[in-house]
């Protein structure tokens, strides 16, 4: 055997296919979930993301939210994005929202009710819309 031939036989040979993960295997192809192409269509529609603890805040305070409304929500998140705020109070007619402006996330909300007597802490600033 000769330096060439040495050299062949010391290089790992691999055949088949490499195991890839389900997840590795959906990212390498088009193939999106249901649950992926749903939220590209709210975030499109709606703009604002809401966290579980603000979506499960709505439904107890029994806030409603028009398309209007969430349309004057993007409003003062991009008002509030504008002054460089990061923690931001968003006031509507009848209930205030506490945002992360850097993730366009709604964080919590309290209903009209519930806004008399309340503190509002950690904000850095107010929209009133």
């Amino acid at each position: 055997m000769n330096a060439i031939d040495i050299k062949r036989l010391s290089t790992p040979i691999t055949t088949g296919i490499p195991h890839k993960t389900p997840q590795e295997v959906a990212d390498s192809t088009s193939c999106r979930s249901f649950k992926d192409i749903l939220q590209e269509q709210i975030d499109e529609t709606v703009g604002v993301n809401f966290s579980k603890h603000a979506i499960n805040r709505v439904m107890e305070r029994n806030i409603e939210l028009s398309h209007d409304d969430l349309t004057r929500l993007n409003d003062g998140i991009k008002l509030a994005e504008e002054k460089g705020l990061d923690d931001t109070l968003i006031l509507l007619d009848d209930a205030a929202f506490i945002v992360s402006v850097k993730n366009n996330t709604v964080i919590t909300t309290v209903n009209r009710e519930e806004m008399t007597g309340n503190v509002f802490t950690n904000i850095d600033g107010t929209v009133v819309m």
